[in-house]
């Protein structure tokens, strides 16, 4: 039941709303007095539709927005946060290549950017629909969690951020606020790619059109790969008008040049391998009494019992005399011109000796092509010389096919999270994200999901590493989204949707070793989203009077570690978070060697010169000290001087 307004009526939204009626492309979003968005009246172009001459003005195609000359400073505001590792909550940390972040994706791509310029194979993400709830993810870091839990309401009073927050009753109907939010991180996600990368973004109606039009500015309208719509066969049932009954996945690459070069739009084919598993059982049986005719017929009756095959894998029913699942495919000309006059020479019949029929318009191919065809016994004749010769496609060397703008899945993947006691609704659909994971990735590739929800793409990366025995990783990035008290998932016992997340990486890493036996990388390092290590007078030592600064012991957070000390080094250089390192003692002061000498750093006050010397006879790469490492001013040069005689070529700093 609503509420009575106990107000008098808003005359001038009423006269907009009404104006909106009989001029919808004359009404649009506007930020009033108070920084709040509504809806206003473009008298400009209210002025050329009451005319029908060219009003005078300039002109120009663009997209935009309220908010979007924003959006692109907060992509490129300076932010002070680091990423703090958290052993306990990982699985396998000191082997695995896998990392989930848990925090605001806008800051974790911000402190990606550094570690993982151009190293991201795929990006895959399922954002927020803007179906009227708040998509929680603020886009300001000038101000402290006080500001914003009285300014925004983004932090509830103790300091959690609330996410069960609804949007205004009108902030649903307007799309500037999510235009900002995904126009931000899209720009800092392309940094991420590699240069034949690319990225899929799930979609519904609600803002296809917005988002296709901010893919094509982020990453050029040529890069654009195309977009699949994903019939899920189950129309809405709340629907005021057309019932949607399809989603959408769009597809861009960075550079469609460099990705065509070394990839193609191209899916394994769903059954290929069980077509040639029971091609091979059927064949087994050949002997005097079972002839490759009764296999034939075996065979082709199979297959037309397979109601969930394609068109295009049912054509392959045939079995040769090698055991070869094929299918013949014509060679006629395909253009509605005639071919060239080489492209008209007849096949001679291996039997009979005599020239075969000509297609109308030629061969697909040149004489010497049909020739080496003929040699290769990749031509199928008929009976005799009567029938028009077709080519032979074997499915071993077909085993692929073109990705269509149509994906036909109606199914979900409620029944396996309950097995597993993942309580999670609308999740994106693992064999979904696997086709495509095994589509667009090869071995050693990094997939990245910023959207993670309930990790999904980790589940769905384990299981095509288990069937195709490739080493792909993963960075899966989710804000710490609190449970609401009464829902399912909260009475199992979860508070925030990450520790689902993290939950159903473990659970469905064990279930995909149990049923495959693989021997892959079930393990994930997670690493949170917090305030830099470093105390304020570390950025503005100026502003600290000299009688005050003896009193600042150190310009290190007192709750941080050496190993949050040691993962901001490696933000700050740009190296990968998933490289192994090791920990040692040296005359009473710990060493940590990151993977073989890229970075080794001591965090201890006062470390020895011995240490100093051995720190340095490794040789690393990189070498990192805190301030209060050294006595004093001299020391610190002399550790300098030290490096230089033995290891000139390391890059020596401190914090």
């Amino acid at each position: 039941m609503e509420k009575m307004k106990m107000e008098t009526i808003d005359i001038v939204s009423h006269n907009v709303a009404q104006l909106g009626k009989l001029f919808p492309n004359c009404v649009s979003e506007i930020i009033d007095s108070n920084g709040s968005c509504k809806l206003a009246v473009n008298m400009e172009v209210l002025q050329q539709m009451l005319t029908d001459t060219v009003l005078p003005g300039d002109e120009s195609y663009e997209f935009s927005w309220v908010g979007k000359k924003a959006a692109i400073a907060e992509a490129h505001k300076i932010i002070r946060k680091t990423l703090r590792p958290d052993i306990p909550e990982s699985r396998d940390w000191d082997i695995t290549e896998n990392l989930y972040i848990e925090g605001d994706n806008l800051e974790a791509l911000k402190l990606l950017q550094e570690s993982y310029l151009a190293a991201v194979k795929l990006i895959y993400i399922d954002p927020p629909y803007n179906t009227g709830h708040d998509f929680v993810y603020p886009d300001s870091f000038i101000m402290d969690n006080e500001e914003y839990a009285n300014g925004t309401g983004y932090f509830d009073e103790d300091g959690n951020v609330n996410f069960c927050r609804e949007n205004s009753e009108t902030a649903g109907k307007y799309h500037s606020d999510w235009c900002s939010m995904i126009y931000s991180r899209l720009m800092l996600a392309r940094n991420l790619l590699t240069e034949d990368g690319l990225i899929l973004i799930n979609m519904d109606e609600n803002e296809i059109s917005n988002l296709q039009k901010i893919c094509a500015e982020v990453f050029g309208e040529a890069n654009d790969l195309g977009t699949i719509v994903w019939d899920k066969r189950n129309p809405k049932g709340d629907a005021r008008g057309v019932s949607y009954q399809h989603e959408y996945i769009v597809v861009y690459a960075k550079n469609k040049a460099a990705f065509t070069e070394k990839c193609k739009m191209r899916r394994p084919k769903k059954n290929a391998e069980t077509i040639i598993k029971k091609a091979i059982q059927i064949f087994s049986k050949l002997g005097s009494s079972y002839t490759l005719d009764d296999a034939n017929a075996e065979f082709s009756a199979w297959m037309r019992i397979q109601n969930d095959f394609s068109g295009g894998e049912k054509a392959y029913n045939k079995i040769d005399e090698n055991g070869d699942v094929y299918r013949p495919v014509s060679m006629a000309w395909p253009n509605k011109k005639k071919a060239p006059d080489d492209y008209f020479i007849p096949l001679i019949h291996p039997i009979t000796n005599k020239p075969c029929p000509v297609p109308d318009r030629g061969w697909r191919n040149p004489s010497a092509t049909m020739k080496k065809m003929m040699e290769e016994g990749r031509i199928l004749f008929g009976k005799d010389e009567t029938t028009i010769p077709n080519s032979k496609y074997l499915l071993k060397d077909n085993m692929y096919e073109n990705i269509p703008s149509l994906l036909y899945y109606g199914g979900s993947d409620t029944d396996m999270l309950s097995q597993m006691k993942i309580p999670f609704d609308t999740p994106k659909v693992v064999n979904i994200c696997k086709e495509h994971i095994k589509s667009f990735t090869s071995e050693g590739d990094l997939i990245l999901d910023f959207f993670s929800g309930s990790a999904t793409l980790a589940h769905a990366i384990m299981q095509a590493n288990a069937e195709d025995n490739l080493k792909r990783k993963y960075i899966m990035v989710q804000i710490p989204e609190t449970i609401a008290d009464n829902t399912e998932a909260y009475r199992q016992g979860y508070r925030n949707i990450c520790q689902i997340g993290k939950d159903r990486i473990r659970r469905a890493g064990d279930l995909i070793k149990k049923e495959t036996g693989a021997g892959i990388d079930y393990g994930f390092r997670v690493l949170k989203v917090d305030d830099t290590n470093m105390k304020d007078v570390y950025y503005s030592a100026e502003e600290y009077s000299q009688n005050l600064l003896p009193m600042l012991e150190s310009n290190i957070k007192e709750d941080r570690t050496d190993l949050d000390l040691l993962f901001g080094c490696l933000l700050e250089w740009g190296l990968p978070l998933s490289l192994p390192y090791s920990s040692d003692k040296m005359d009473g002061c710990t060493v940590h060697n990151y993977n073989d000498g890229d970075l080794v750093a001591c965090f201890d006050e006062n470390v020895p010169d011995s240490v100093i010397k051995a720190i340095a006879k490794m040789q690393p790469l990189r070498a990192v000290f805190r301030d209060s490492s050294f006595a004093n001013s001299p020391s610190k040069i002399n550790v300098g001087e030290i490096f230089k005689l033995m290891t000139p070529d390391t890059t020596v700093k401190v914090i």
